[in-house]
């Protein structure tokens, strides 16, 4: 069957390759599970190479990170009230909508990463399609929602004025969360064919638009509390259009971009058997993070507690952008190989990535380390905040450290197509471990803020044991695509 006839790949985690059981009959397949970590584990070329991947992604995350971040800073400028309803809007806007489109993406990382590798090009741009139809379906959902920011926040038992100023905020920023959505899908469907480079330029110019428009909005045009909102949506606007742009004009994209296609509402639903774990998967472990602030508002000296809670997760977040790098790096490394039926490269990467991991992790342990008080310093001038924060960053460190191994694991995940077990591996670790231990530790055993964090730390442990294990138990033999005896021919 040629290019044109392949169906789509709907991953069910089996091989046949050429029509026989995958390589691993009898005790070579009993071994395999486990003996493909064995022998080297670093290679420089595949090293140098990932590095070279995660660099762009790491600044295209920060910039788009930095987008509602500006917006957040100009409102600041206009008053105390509006920078507490900015960053309730933006927290709120993160948990409810931001996490999801991130997540509902991530399906695309699988099923355009692992059709690239199989040479079925033009199934992306299918593919892409029906992803950008169900981001656009969910963001009316999410819509929805945010018009009733307000009476929710307040049943949530935050401050009133602060909540009728967050849902002012969000008001404004609903077009956003459309673009925000396209930006996700194409970001992966870029990605997955390696096109990175061009990524940090789509997304560093809206960048500095957005501050400049921000502010004019603030300082020359009167728009008052409303103007940063508007501005993140027309910035990120800004920003899909030229990425939509260079996908359809680029002759780079001839062959995995075909066009605009009725074809793509076909794999709409079935395209949603990943999309769903997957956005299921990151939000579990947003919402944990978030989760911890609110109950941190809980606590006797609640102002203290909330600001030193709100900075671990801060600092945590900005941490995970590096590590978000090195997973969308092994997570196209790993379904691009598996979809050629190289396992034995897909097995190397892992290996590399996994210590390259570890790097990160001592990096983070030495920056936090030797300056945790600098640190502090940029969210605050007050010597108790510092002070408290220091004494977090022995714990701090271990969460930002597990974080990094944690997210390159779930890359590997989602290149394999296992957005269904880190999503069940999350629910467990994060709401049946972590939480309660939270709660344990932070209030009825009296650690307070330490507590809070020690119980996310446990999660975090948990998490990591099960992706480890999941990983290195894999028989990578049989993990890549089902096919029906010719290459690059798939069946659901």
């Amino acid at each position: 069957m040629g290019e044109k006839g392949a169906a789509a790949p709907l991953l069910d985690g089996k091989i046949k390759i050429n029509g026989e059981g995958a390589a691993g009959e009898g005790e070579d397949a009993a071994a395999g599970s486990m003996r493909w970590w064995r022998g080297g584990v670093w290679d420089a070329e595949e090293a140098a190479g990932q590095v070279a991947f995660a660099a762009p992604m790491v600044a295209t995350s920060m910039a788009f990170y930095a987008i509602p971040l500006v917006s957040v800073m100009y409102a600041g400028r206009i008053g105390d009230l509006e920078l507490a309803g900015a960053t309730l809007g933006n927290s709120w806007g993160t948990v409810t909508g931001i996490a999801l489109m991130t997540g509902l993406s991530g399906s695309l990382e699988t099923l355009c990463g692992q059709g690239y590798g199989a040479k079925v090009y033009h199934m992306l741009g299918v593919y892409l399609q029906a992803s950008i139809i169900t981001s656009a379906l969910s963001s009316v959902l999410v819509s929805l929602l945010w018009l009733y920011t307000e009476p929710l926040l307040i049943f949530l038992h935050q401050d009133p004025e602060v909540s009728r100023m967050a849902a002012v905020f969000l008001r404004y920023t609903i077009p956003a969360q459309f673009a925000y959505g396209f930006i996700q899908c194409i970001l992966r469907f870029l990605q997955t064919q390696s096109v990175v480079m061009p990524l940090v330029a789509f997304s560093l110019l809206p960048l500095l638009f957005h501050v400049g428009i921000t502010h004019a909005s603030v300082h020359y045009l009167g728009l008052g509390f409303a103007g940063p909102a508007m501005t993140t949506s027309v910035s990120l606007w800004l920003s899909c259009v030229m990425l939509a742009a260079y996908i359809i004009f680029s002759e780079r994209f001839k062959r995995t971009w075909g066009g605009f296609s009725a074809e793509a509402f076909q794999y709409v639903l079935p395209g949603l058997k990943l999309a769903v774990p997957s956005a299921v998967m990151v939000c579990f472990e947003y919402w944990s993070f978030e989760i911890l602030v609110l109950l941190a508002g809980l606590m006797p000296d609640s102002q203290m507690s909330t600001s030193i809670i709100a900075m671990c997760v801060n600092t945590e977040s900005i941490s995970y952008m590096i590590t978000y790098g090195f997973a969308a790096a092994i997570s196209t490394r790993v379904s691009n190989e598996l979809g050629a039926g190289n396992t034995d490269k897909a097995k190397k990467a892992v290996k590399v990535t996994l210590m390259l991991s570890i790097l990160l992790g001592v990096t983070f342990l030495l920056l936090l380390g030797l300056g945790h008080n600098l640190w502090a310093g940029l969210f605050s001038n007050s010597e108790t905040v510092i002070s408290a924060f220091a004494s977090m960053t022995p714990l701090l460190i271990g969460t930002v450290v597990l974080d990094s191994t944690q997210g390159i694991l779930s890359g590997v995940s989602r290149g394999c197509g296992w957005q269904h077990l880190v999503a069940w591996t999350n629910l467990v670790a994060f709401y049946i471990i972590g939480l309660p231990l939270s709660l344990l530790l932070g209030f009825k055993l009296g650690f307070h803020t330490k507590g809070l964090w020690m119980g996310q730390i446990c999660g975090l442990l948990s998490q990591n044991a099960v992706l480890l294990f999941i990983t290195l138990r894999t028989k990578w033999e049989r993990m890549e695509l089902t096919t029906n005896g010719e290459e690059g021919d798939f069946v659901c």
